[in-house]
């Protein structure tokens, strides 16, 4: 329980933070001129930069939107860390290695905080439409020029359509690639193992013009598939074992789906150019809650369906959202000509972990992790080691039916195999949320190592 002096203690901190902050915005406004005659916009930032100021301990994060204890800030602890400050480390927490949160890069845009920040006023775009009715046309034109300068997709012969991340883009491609009027319902399928949001929402959706038939392998060397509406997700990088793939069906609808096709995450050997692409905010710049995707479409008539769908589904993304993304696209950009490179910034951090990961695993027997050789990157310029953002672990005993298990008697939560339609002996295990999260995953994994007794020859 909190005492009432460690409660006075962090109102009298917030209460000086807020003060200190007020008095040197204040000053700053007035040193450089004009702008000392903004008002309403003042508040707003000291508001913000008085809960950044709000450290908790370098193992949480306070936000201006979180829940309040006596009308201030509260810190929002990482995994295993608690107290109003987050310096209490947990004991015998798990390591939570289950999610794709994309926290690794949350250090680059604090050192980014001034160029990145956005303060939106009371009357920003209130109305349903926007430049382009629902998209904004500078976050399109930057999103082109994105492509082009990190040189993983071809762009500039392709319409673009937003959405609520790559997610709900998902069944709105789907639903725009069945066939009108069609005797049959058109099969959707991936490769195992495959991000299993793709089956999952196609039952949800229930639809009359499309069905999940399941993986790849049923119908490669089927007659069916001459005589069938196929409808294939390709996943490069797949997600979760990193690899670069391909359409094994060959059919004429495939959705490549390209969300870690960025340097972070894999080398880029050349531009990805297929007829509909799906690429996803959160792995790009690792703004997850911001919710937003882009798909690139080559075929006009799909453009449209996939557009009707959006409008009719959420009447496009949030314009508020957009407007984040273009500064945070702007920033990527500039940084990337002569500052600080996410992509290299990403990379370092990936190749890192990977690195201490596999030398854990290496020291057993009992585990192994997917085989990603180093590549030629033509973002990079040379040959590049691997930094894929998952481990996709396998237990190697035969009695260890069910790695998922098995990791969690070692106090790691994973993701198991069967979720992806793959072998229980194979679990994910989440390599980009915060380097808090890492390290304990790291810990857990060298003691399960350490207790297994079975050493590498």
């Amino acid at each position: 329980m909190e005492t009432e002096e460690v409660r006075r203690l962090r109102r009298s901190k917030f209460l000086f933070f807020f003060l200190f902050l007020s008095s040197t915005l204040t000053n700053i406004f007035r040193s450089v001129g004009p702008p000392a005659r903004l008002g309403w916009s003042r508040t707003a930032a000291e508001e913000a930069e008085a809960v950044a100021a709000l450290t908790c301990s370098g193992h949480g994060r306070a936000f201006l939107d979180g829940v309040l204890v006596d009308g201030f800030p509260t810190c929002e602890c990482n995994t295993c860390y608690a107290g109003s400050d987050c310096s209490e480390l947990v004991a015998d927490c798990d390591a939570d290695a289950d999610s794709g949160d994309p926290l690794f890069l949350e250090p680059y845009w604090q050192r980014h905080a001034a160029s990145s920040a956005v303060l939106i006023s009371g009357w920003h775009r209130m109305s349903y439409r926007t430049t382009d009715i629902f998209i904004s046309a500078e976050l399109e034109k930057h999103i082109r020029r994105l492509h082009k300068a990190v040189g993983n997709a071809i762009a500039d012969d392709k319409f673009i359509v937003f959405g609520s991340g790559s997610t709900q883009l998902v069944n709105a491609l789907v639903h725009a690639l069945s066939p009108d009027n069609a005797t049959l319902p058109a099969a959707v399928v991936a490769t195992s193992p495959y991000y299993a949001l793709y089956k999952l929402q196609t039952e949800l959706f229930d639809a009359r013009d499309y069905e999940w038939l399941g993986t790849t392998s049923k119908w490669s060397n089927s007659t069916t598939t001459a005589t069938k509406d196929f409808i294939e997700f390709v996943t490069s990088p797949n997600n979760p074992d990193g690899m670069l793939l391909e359409s094994v069906l060959g059919g004429s609808s495939v959705i490549h789906d390209h969300a870690y096709y960025w340097p972070h995450f894999t080398a880029i050997p050349a531009p990805a150019d297929e007829d509909i692409m799906l690429f996803s905010g959160s792995k790009t710049s690792g703004h997850a809650s911001s919710r937003f995707g882009w798909a690139l479409i080559r075929d006009q008539k799909v453009y449209n369906k996939v557009r009707e769908y959006m409008q009719m589904n959420t009447m496009g993304v949030s314009r508020d959202t957009q407007l984040r993304i273009l500064k945070l696209m702007k920033v990527i950009l500039a940084e990337k000509e002569g500052g600080e490179d996410i992509f290299k910034f990403g990379f370092r951090t990936l190749t890192e972990r990977w690195r201490k990961l596999n030398d854990v695993i290496s020291s057993s027997n009992r585990f192994s992790l997917q085989k990603i050789s180093p590549q030629y990157c033509t973002y990079f310029k040379r040959i590049r080691d691997p930094s894929p953002a998952y481990a996709w672990l396998k237990c190697e005993l035969e009695e260890d039916k069910d790695c998922s298990d098995v990791l969690k008697k070692g106090r790691i939560i994973s993701r198991g195999g069967t979720v992806f339609e793959a072998s229980s002996q194979y679990s994910r295990l989440s390599l980009i949320k915060t380097q808090d999260d890492f390290e304990l995953l790291l810990q857990r994994m060298a003691a399960l190592v350490s207790e297994s007794g079975i050493a590498s020859i």
